[in-house]
């Protein structure tokens, strides 16, 4: 992909799509941590300073593919709970339910669960107060639609609902470290099968996660 320079607002943001949508595609074959600038500038095919010129650094380039790749989960993730809840079932049932498909949507988005657990200790770091009030700006706008849809399925929760939507995909994040183990753990639980006790899928620790959680902001009947 070659450019030449952009001289219009229009073409300034076919660029800056372009760079978002080369650093999303590398996120398919690479995990965050190994996502470079100077890779992302080769594949999009600009200079790196000019990659800088959109964005202030490859942490600010991934902070914004988080906030897209937020957007989309939660507009998914409406139908899938519309779909997989029933709204006259007891709240133990339906809070149930929400545990079941939140870690099942979750656990099926590997990328963002991935952007999730370097949020905190790497993406919002190297990059400027305004693009941080930026995105915090965001992700709270994000977490209040994330919260409204909880509360829509299990109003028992009450104000729970919002402590409960950070711890998610706080939790999203801290997990997905684990997955796929290393070789050496393979292999160690191949040498010595009951040490596989410690293993536990994404989406089945998601769900373990997810329904203490909801035991312990559920109001007692």
């Amino acid at each position: 992909m070659t450019f030449q320079r952009a001289r219009s607002e229009e073409q300034r943001e076919i660029r800056r799509r372009a760079i978002l949508d080369t650093a999303a595609a590398m996120l398919d074959e690479m995990p965050v941590a190994e996502v470079s600038l100077n890779e992302l500038s080769r594949r999009v095919g600009l200079a790196k300073s000019n990659v800088l010129r959109y964005f202030e650094s490859r942490e600010a380039v991934l902070l914004e593919l988080l906030d897209d790749f937020l957007g989309s989960w939660l507009a998914e993730l409406a139908d899938e709970l519309a779909a997989g809840i029933d709204a006259h079932a007891a709240p133990e049932v339906r809070a149930g339910r929400l545990a079941e498909i939140l870690s099942r949507s979750l656990a099926g988005r590997v990328v963002l669960c991935d952007l999730f657990g370097a949020q905190g200790g790497v993406l919002e770091h190297n990059v400027s107060v305004e693009v941080v009030k930026r995105h915090k700006r965001s992700s709270l706008t994000r977490l209040a639609t994330m919260t409204e849809l909880v509360r829509r399925h299990v109003p028992e929760l009450g104000d729970g609902a919002q402590p409960f939507c950070l711890m998610s995909l706080v939790s999203a994040g801290a997990l997905s470290s684990y997955v796929p183990p290393p070789p050496s753990l393979l292999a160690a639980y191949a040498d010595e099968p009951a040490l596989g006790a410690l293993h536990l899928e994404l989406r089945d620790a998601l769900r373990i996660s997810f329904t203490s959680t909801l035991l312990g902001v559920l109001p007692r009947v």
